[in-house]
This record gives C-alpha cells, sequence and structure tokens, in this order.
C-alpha cells in the first residue's frame, strides 16, 4: 500500500482528479456505457454568456450535479446537455451600450442586419470563461452537445410552440398597459417587472379638480406621478364608501375654492387638525359619479365629447393612502385604462392619449414639455400647478417600486399594442399541472407558485426588438388576413423561397401571396419573441422536436428532475408550465428543486461594482471546489432560503470537514503499511 503525504492541497489534489477525468473521458464514457439503461431526464435552465458565473450558479451546478449523479449511481442514462440563452435584452443592452444606441431610430439606420451581427458577435462573449468553471466545479455536463437559442433548429420549434397556440385560439392582439422600459425601448411581462423592484423616493401631490356646477367646490385627488398629469381624463372615487364635503378654515390656505371634497378617512392627509375644517355634508362615492369638473391642461379637450373630465367610480380605490379621489390616466396605469375603458371615455379602437415616446419622453402631443424624459418633468409640472392655483400641497413618498431587470432603471407603467397568449382563462388548468409535481421544498409550490399561477395574468409575448426569434405572423395591410406559420418548410412553400436562418434580417423582406384575388401580399409583423418564450419552449426546441427526435422527446417528457432559484417561480419555471400545460395539457416537469438567493456577507445582493465578494475561482484556487460545494449544500439555501455567502464558511469546511477526513484515512494508511510490514500480508 502506498503512503499518504502528511499534508494535501485540496484544490491541486482536484486539479489531479479532472486531469484524469480528461484522460479517461470519463463523463461521455460513463453515458456510453449506460446508453441502454432506463433514462432519468434532465433539463438544464440556459443561462446568459453576457456575463461570468457566480455564485448563484455554482449553488445551482452542484445541485443539479448531485442530483444527476446519484441517478446515474442507481443505474439511470442522464443525458446532460448544457444550454443557452442566447437572445434578448441582455444581449441587446450590451450592444446598446457599446455602441451608443439610445432608441430605435439608431438602429435603423445602422440597419437590422448589421445590429443583429453585433449581436451575435459577442453572444458567447464568456462561453469559455463559463466551460471552463463548471469544469473546474467538477460537474459533469454536455458541451459539445449543448442547444442554443439562436440556433435555426431552436428557433423553428419554437415557431412550432406558438403555431399550436395560436391554432387553439389562444393568441390574440391587444392594447395593454404594461411595465415599459424606456431603457431597452420594450415591454415587459408582468413576471419580469416583480424581480426587481426597490425602494424609491417619488414625488407626492396633491391637487384641486373644480366642479363646473360650483365653482367654489373641488374635488381634491392625489397621485405620485405628477408626469401622468397632462393625460387626465377622469377622477375616481369608491362608490361604497364615506365622503365629505367640508369648509377650508385654514388661514395660510391661498386655495381659490374654500368647499373641499374627498375620502372621510382620509382627512388627515390635508388638514392638520379638526379646528383646520368644518364638515359640510357627508355622503357616499356614488352620489359624485358623472359630475364635471375643470381640466388640469387643456392638451386632450376633446375628450369632454366622450364623457371625459367627470367622476366615475371603482373599488380599486383604497382607504390607507391619498385623499381617497384618484386621478386617471388611462394609458399610464393598469386600473386607469379599465375604468375609462367601462367608462367609454376610450376604446381600443379610438385615439391613443399616450403622449410618451418608447424613450419616456414627450411627443408634441403635450406641447409645453415635448421632448423632456417624463420623471425630469415631475418639477416643472408641479411649479405650473402651483402657479394655476391648482395644488394643495406637495411632498415625498418613499415606497417600491419595479425597475428593469436588465438595465436597472425606473420601469413607466405605459400602454403598448401587444400580441397575447391567453393565460387566465386557464388557471385552473395551471393550477392542476402544478398539483401534479413534486417540489423541495414543497411550501414553494404550495404557497409562493400556486398563488402566482391563481393571478396568472395574459402573457403579452411581443417584443419590439431585433436579436430574436421572429414572431412568425404575417398579416395584410388592412389587418383582415393572418397566417401564422410553423415551420421553415411550410413558409418555404408559401413564399417560393429558401430559407437557412429565420433572424430578423433574414425573414423580414419575405412576403406571402394573399388569398384574396388582388391583393397586395402579406407581410411579417415586426416583433420578436419574449425570450422567455424561448426559454419555456426548451423541452421542444432543445431537441427540434417535432421536426426529429420524436422518440427521444417522448422518452424524456416530463422531465424527472430540474433546478433552479427560488426567482424563476416568475420566470422559467412559470413559462415552462403555462407552454406545457397550453399544449399538451401537463406540467413538463415531473420533480423540481429551488434554491434561495446567495447574497453577500452583509444580506445585499452581490455586486461587481459593489465589490462585495470574492471572486469564485480565487475561493476554488484556495480551498478547492469541493468545499465551496459542500458549504453551499450544506446550507439553509437548498431549502430555498436566503444565503448571506461568507468565505470562512468555505474554510470551516476544510478544517471541520475534510481535514479530519482526511487525516482519519491517513491514519488507516499508516497503520495498514505497519500491517503488512509486520505480517508480510496485504491489507486487503
Amino acid at each position: 500500500m502506498q503512503a499518504v503525504p502528511d499534508n494535501i492541497n485540496f484544490a491541486k489534489a482536484e486539479e489531479e482528479t479532472l486531469k484524469l477525468w480528461r484522460k479517461l473521458n470519463a463523463f461521455h464514457k460513463q453515458n456510453e456505457i449506460r446508453k441502454d439503461r432506463p433514462r432519468f431526464s434532465f433539463y438544464d435552465g440556459p443561462p446568459f454568456a453576457t456575463g461570468l458565473p457566480h455564485f448563484g450558479h455554482i449553488l445551482a451546478s452542484t445541485i443539479k450535479d448531485t442530483v444527476t449523479r446519484d441517478a446515474v449511481m442507481n443505474n439511470f442514462y442522464v443525458e446532460r446537455r448544457f444550454g443557452w440563452d442566447t437572445h434578448g435584452l441582455p444581449v441587446e443592452f450590451e450592444i446598446d451600450k457599446k455602441l451608443g444606441i439610445t432608441g430605435p431610430q439608431d438602429v435603423f439606420k445602422m440597419g437590422i442586419k448589421a445590429y443583429n451581427e453585433e449581436c451575435r458577435k459577442i453572444v458567447m462573449t464568456y462561453s469559455n470563461e463559463w466551460e471552463n468553471t463548471i469544469e473546474r466545479l467538477g460537474r459533469w455536463i454536455d458541451f459539445k452537445n449543448d442547444y442554443k437559442t439562436m440556433y435555426p433548429s431552436f428557433m423553428e420549434s419554437v415557431w412550432w410552440v406558438f403555431k399550436q397556440i395560436y391554432d387553439k385560439g389562444l393568441v390574440y392582439k391587444g392594447f395593454k398597459v404594461m411595465p415599459f422600459s424606456t431603457k431597452c425601448n420594450t415591454p415587459l411581462a408582468n413576471f419580469e417587472a416583480n424581480q426587481n423592484y426597490q425602494e424609491v423616493v417619488d414625488p407626492s401631490v396633491i391637487i384641486t379638480f373644480p366642479l363646473v356646477e360650483d365653482s367654489n367646490t373641488a374635488l381634491v385627488a392625489w397621485t405620485t406621478t405628477p408626469w401622468t398629469l397632462p393625460s387626465n381624463l377622469a377622477a375616481c372615487v369608491h362608490p361604497d364608501l364615506e365622503y365629505v364635503k367640508v369648509q377650508d378654515l385654514r388661514e395660510k390656505s391661498t386655495l381659490p375654492q374654500k368647499q373641499l371634497i374627498l375620502m372621510e378617512v382620509r382627512l388627515s392627509e390635508i388638514f392638520k387638525s379638526e379646528n383646520d375644517y368644518k364638515i359640510l355634508e357627508k355622503f357616499k362615492g356614488s352620489s359624485l359619479k358623472g359630475k364635471e369638473y375643470v381640466p388640469l391642461f387643456n392638451y386632450f379637450s376633446h375628450f369632454k365629447e366622450r364623457g371625459a373630465f367627470r367622476v366615475q367610480c371603482d373599488t380599486y380605490v383604497t382607504t390607507d393612502s391619498g385623499t381617497g379621489v384618484v386621478h386617471q390616466a388611462p394609458y399610464f396605469g393598469v386600473d386607469d385604462y379599465r375604468v375609462c375603458m367601462n367608462a367609454k371615455i376610450i376604446s381600443k379602437d379610438g385615439e391613443i392619449v399616450c403622449p410618451v415616446d418608447s424613450s419616456g419622453r414627450y411627443t408634441d402631443q403635450v406641447s409645453d414639455f415635448k421632448g423632456v424624459y417624463v420623471k425630469d418633468a415631475d418639477k416643472d409640472i408641479i411649479k405650473l400647478l402651483r402657479t394655476q392655483n391648482r395644488l394643495v400641497s406637495a411632498g415625498q413618498v418613499k415606497h417600491n417600486y419595479p425597475f428593469c431587470w436588465r438595465s436597472n432603471t425606473p420601469l413607466l407603467y405605459k400602454a403598448v399594442p401587444s400580441w397575447f397568449i391567453r393565460v387566465e382563462e386557464h388557471r385552473d388548468s395551471l393550477i392542476k399541472s402544478n398539483n401534479n409535481t413534486y417540489w423541495v421544498p414543497q411550501h414553494v409550490k404550495d404557497k409562493r407558485f400556486h398563488n402566482w399561477l391563481a393571478n396568472a395574468c395574459d402573457w403579452a409575448v411581443s417584443r419590439n426588438r431585433y436579436w430574436g426569434t421572429p414572431i412568425p405572423i404575417w398579416m395584410s395591410e388592412d389587418g383582415e388576413e393572418t397566417v401564422c406559420i410553423g415551420s421553415i418548410a411550410e413558409l418555404e412553400k408559401l413564399s417560393g423561397q429558401k430559407i437557412t436562418d429565420l433572424h430578423r434580417e433574414n425573414i423580414d423582406p419575405i412576403t406571402i401571396p394573399s388569398a384574396r384575388k388582388g391583393m397586395p401580399p402579406l407581410k411579417r409583423i415586426s416583433e420578436v419573441f419574449d425570450c422567455w418564450f424561448e426559454s419555456g419552449s426548451m423541452p421542444y426546441a432543445q431537441s427540434h422536436y417535432p421536426f426529429e427526435n420524436d422518440k427521444q422527446f417522448d422518452d424524456s417528457f416530463p422531465a424527472d428532475f430540474i433546478a433552479e432559484g427560488v426567482d424563476q417561480t416568475r420566470g422559467w419555471f412559470y413559462t415552462l408550465t403555462v407552454l406545457g400545460t397550453l399544449l399538451f395539457g401537463k406540467s413538463p416537469f415531473k420533480n423540481l428543486i429551488v434554491n434561495g438567493l446567495v447574497l453577500a456577507k452583509d444580506g445585499q445582493k452581490m455586486s461587481k461594482s459593489k465589490k462585495n465578494y470574492t471572486d469564485p475561482m480565487l475561493l476554488v484556487n484556495q480551498f478547492g471546489a469541493d468545499a465551496i460545494r459542500l458549504y453551499l449544500i450544506n446550507s439553509p439555501v437548498v431549502r430555498a432560503e436566503d444565503l448571506r455567502f461568507k468565505d470562512d464558511g468555505v474554510k470551516d469546511i476544510c478544517k471541520d470537514v475534510f481535514l479530519p477526513w482526511y487525516n482519519s484515512y491517513r491514519f488507516l494508511v499508516q497503520n495498514a503499511i505497519l500491517y503488512e510490514e509486520q505480517s508480510g500480508k496485504n491489507f486487503v
């Protein structure tokens, strides 16, 4: 028996093991040996290669490697393909920064072909670093047989997925108020907006809406978005709650109206003491319905003919903030849009009162602030309201507000035309699919994910972007004729053109003859898919299903196992569930492990700019990958709790676990050698 050294460098020992694995081609040989064994299917969620792997990726990789290795040791065959998200905002955002692109006009100036070529160049910027890091961690995964969302085969399967849903009547074009990234010039899905809430301080203003029937009386309204006031078309009150008309007794008040109307329980929002007012009347909010008031601005005064600038009633008005009178800018608020639509002030086919462009700047519809970024206009709008004696008070409010997950800039809620998938009417089916899955930990499935599905909204899958899978809808100029394409062969047959790539620069010029005699050909709509639609299509697209690999797909669907972080309950887990349910009536995975978030030791999100965490590879080279893996896998983060990562925790694994193991083994070997020397027999 060979003696064991007194000391060991765990990191160096791991590197020697890796050399042996490479020499033996161990991973691929293992797969070959088990090729005929029962299949244990695993789907790997695709990361973007536009950044380096961090501890969150290392955690997920450790969980995935642990479970799949266990399946192999239990005599299963496990195909483990690495995948890459290559389309969407992460790539485009990097190109926009690199080229100084500020909006669509810059892209059209350089051309979509040139823009997409730039995206293609950087899409795998860090792929080598990813592969080196994942291998150094000891994870067995197939990089040679990977899948990329930009492969034509992958994109064609995405087309097939969409056409199946389209043929079921679940796709429609609509107009909806959505979270909108003015930095990236595109709307985001609600689950994307929910990924990055931050605490901010916004202006809070209280304004007057003088009644036309009584110039001495004014409604008192409240908003934290003064920039939406130029688009005001209505005021809203709660029909069933108590409102009051009060006499303003404050000596310093300069308001022209001395009688103010607001919700009774919100009197303290304006008046510091009961001596500052006298209640003249009490009434339900419903008695205010239809009362006309003087508009704040005249930009959209012609909407008066449709019933604008009147009081509407809705139960969404709350008692916990403001004055109980909410100003309505229908194209900048979900509830505002609904209330004004129900009142027929606006209609889907009518004029759009959305005077803000994709960069968040006022259009010429708001002439006084044309070209100004809306949040920069707040101060000037407040100043103007003060000079017009329409401002009761101006202050600030601290609250949580959604930010763009990619650009980290504030989102605006803005009405945009989009293509939607009907999800709301299938909530029960989504819940049923979820009930047939097993999660670790169970409470994330039963609470967080269940609640998300129970309140699922129709999914806006279109993006006004360039580097992505084009939505395969061809439409006539009058909108009366629409064709949805589900394969390359179908498009080649209809267009008579040979197609080798499905990106916009190749697909946009292709037209389809109209089925109506003498009508112009159909052109493709300009939008591309939300990249989450692509990642949700991964179970089918990675195998180019249904165009090939039918048996392979049938043998691996639904997946036996997937794993990602808890943030994917509103991301990948959600899109997988939606598409699997709409296509096949079931979840595309059976078992799931959801981990918590790995935070810096101070509890903050790990940030390269803040430098609040150690480079993972430095720790790997110092303590070894196994120490990091065991530290993570043995922590509460595997139970979907957050972990404050501490370098000392990795060091302690070496000191308290690995060194005692090693010394115990060394002691055993020393005694085995002694036994052999004294007895002349082999120890084993």
